[in-house]
């Protein structure tokens, strides 16, 4: 798995190539969460931002349910929380004019 310094650069990787996304923003929250329960083996919390036509016609959990699926290897011991905003790139266009 990951060094920890490098989980961000690695659920970028993922999430690009599992959902052929346009974008793929990743930050790392971990140093917000030390000391919180779910960090104590060293998992980290994440906040993600994907753009991907996969999500086309997808409810946001059906959405979030993908993001979950190409994320599931690293979720045993390098992902403790992820907090995700899914968006079709339609979405993202109307967001950001």
């Amino acid at each position: 798995m990951p060094r920890p310094e490098h989980r961000a650069d690695t659920i970028r990787t993922i999430l690009d190539r599992e959902l052929n996304a346009e974008l793929v923003e990743v930050v790392d929250d971990s140093a917000r969460h030390a000391g919180h329960r779910g960090s104590e083996g060293g998992a980290g919390h994440f906040r993600v931002l994907v753009v991907s036509a996969r999500f086309e016609g997808l409810s946001r959990v059906a959405a979030q349910r993908l993001v979950y699926q190409a994320l599931a290897p690293l979720m045993v011991d390098d992902i403790h929380a992820v907090e995700m905003r899914t968006l079709t790139p339609e979405q993202w266009r109307q967001l950001n004019g």
